[in-house]
């Protein structure tokens, strides 16, 4: 079995020699040949994009090797959603993803059990959030708010004059006034309610 370990720090001033150490002896004890090691210094975990996980990410897709190794999950991933992500994209590679610390192993049936476990608590999360999100919107509506952007642009009666008192057709008007036709006809909408 080849193995790509994953190794990361937040500074310049830390190093990954502890981390790669033990990942090397854990592929060496699982008799696993390690295809490559990709190591991101000095970079934060909150980056969506760091050159290493995205050159190991683009290996898997390429089927170089068949297992992730990391020390723990906070070195590779942002977030339990980024890390679900992550998992559910090496699984459909059929890849399997390993981290030391919190002693996952997704080859294994309790590592899948485990993994599920955080997958559920994840999405519970996801939907508390938008339940809450949804309970929101509706008290600031109760409370007459208005939601989304601010209208930016002419108002309705600026177009209406625009078309109706001054004859312009809708394209004049847009030019005119420097907004898409698709917005006159909106303005227009609007004002003829």
């Amino acid at each position: 079995m080849k193995a790509a370990i994953y190794a990361r720090v937040s500074t310049d001033e830390q190093n990954t020699d502890m981390q790669l150490r033990e990942l090397r002896e854990h592929c060496e004890r699982r008799k696993w040949g390690i295809f490559a090691e990709y190591v991101d210094q000095g970079i934060s975990g909150a980056k969506v994009s760091r050159p290493e996980l995205d050159r190991l990410m683009a290996d898997a897709f390429r089927g170089k090797f068949e297992v992730v190794i990391v020390w723990r999950f906070d070195r590779f991933a942002r977030s339990v959603t980024h890390l679900l992500q992550a998992l559910e994209k090496f699984n459909s590679l059929g890849v399997d993803f390993v981290s030391l610390q919190e002693n996952i192993d997704t080859s294994s049936a309790m590592g899948k059990m485990v993994l599920t476990v955080i997958g559920a608590v994840a999405e519970l999360e996801r939907s508390i959030i938008g339940e809450r999100i949804r309970a929101g919107i509706r008290a600031a509506q109760a409370r007459g708010r208005t939601l989304g952007r601010p209208k930016s642009g002419p108002s309705a009666g600026d177009v209406w004059a625009s078309v109706k008192v001054q004859g312009k057709t809708i394209r004049e008007t847009a030019g005119a006034l420097a907004i898409s036709p698709a917005t006159v006809i909106n303005r227009l909408k609007e004002r003829i309610g």
